[in-house]
């Protein structure tokens, strides 16, 4: 049930709504509204639920009455223009659609969501493209540098469905990634603790870091490079591109993690963008009832990188 008082918005919290994150809760009521500007409204206080401040990672209780306060948005820079050419494509990207779900094979050089600088990112952009979508949200995330299967839920039980699935580690991933060197096969494991610096968001190996696991499998080599298929078991930021570093085997053209020496000579053969992908994904479909693997393809640019390695 939903009061308005004076602009300000008393939104009591129904099951639907249950352990659902505040700031997620928001952004689906603040439409438009940039992902700094709903932070910066909860640290400051003016979002209260049960009349206390709460954190942005606070999760929603059935019966909780949360504040929100009036915001100014010009709904005319709310969502970019879907005439973009960048918005235009990305409806061919879409590898699989119903009436629960989107699978996208997210461009590299795309974020998945606008902040930080962005006008828009992947989900700004669909939601230009289907004006009429009463809910899209993301289900996980992906680097803006990494191409591949990207979820996007179209109602709410879904999304809960699949972030149980997350939490569960029953969701699988599979990357591929070009690296430098030889690939160990008997490094068919890599268990670091990845720590993420707060200030610039870069990850490091560390003692002090969250236990992390990626699982890997050689497919193909190449002189100087491996191809390699990456699973996260976890789920840390940036964990394949730092794991893989991590063993002198960066990905090519990291702009983070990368080497300087492979990163050239990978950019001499025509690479101009990351060398990671997410080519598969498998999920339980709760309406469909069934186990589902959804693949997204190699971007030609990828594709031509390998026969070129092939012929060398």
């Amino acid at each position: 049930m939903e009061q308005i008082n004076h602009s300000v918005r008393i939104i009591d919290i129904a099951q639907e709504n249950a352990q659902q994150r505040i700031d997620n809760f928001l952004r689906l009521h603040l439409k438009g509204v940039p992902k700094s500007m709903i932070y910066r409204i909860v640290r400051k206080g003016e979002v209260r639920v049960n009349k206390k401040r709460i954190k942005p990672d606070y999760k929603l209780q059935v019966g909780d009455s949360v504040r929100i306060p009036p915001v100014k948005v010009d709904p005319e820079n709310a969502l970019p223009s879907p005439k973009l050419n960048s918005i235009k494509n990305l409806e061919s990207a879409i590898v699989y659609e119903d009436d629960a779900l989107i699978i996208l094979n997210k461009p590299s050089g795309i974020a998945v969501h606008g902040g930080s600088g962005l006008d828009f990112g992947a989900i700004e952009g669909l939601r230009a493209l289907r004006p009429d979508a009463r809910f899209l949200e993301l289900v996980h995330r992906l680097d803006k540098a990494t191409s591949g299967c990207l979820l996007i839920a179209k109602k709410r039980s879904m999304l809960r469905a699949l972030h149980e699935q997350l939490r569960q580690k029953t969701m699988k991933k599979q990357y591929f990634a070009l690296v430098k060197g030889q690939w160990d096969k008997r490094d068919r494991s890599i268990r670091e603790p990845l720590l993420k610096n707060a200030q610039d968001s870069v990850v490091k190996v560390s003692p002090l870091g969250k236990e992390s696991e990626t699982r890997f499998k050689i497919i193909q080599r190449y002189e100087g490079a491996t191809l390699v298929e990456a699973s996260p078991v976890t789920g840390r930021t940036h964990q394949i591109r730092v794991h893989t570093a991590c063993k002198g085997h960066n990905i090519a053209c990291d702009e983070r993690y990368g080497d300087n020496a492979f990163d050239a000579s990978m950019k001499a053969l025509g690479l101009n963008r990351l060398f990671l992908h997410a080519a598969h994904i498998t999920f339980f479909h709760p309406v469909l009832e069934k186990n589902m693997t959804v693949s997204a393809p190699l971007c030609p640019r990828l594709e031509e990188l390998l026969t070129k390695l092939q012929r060398s």
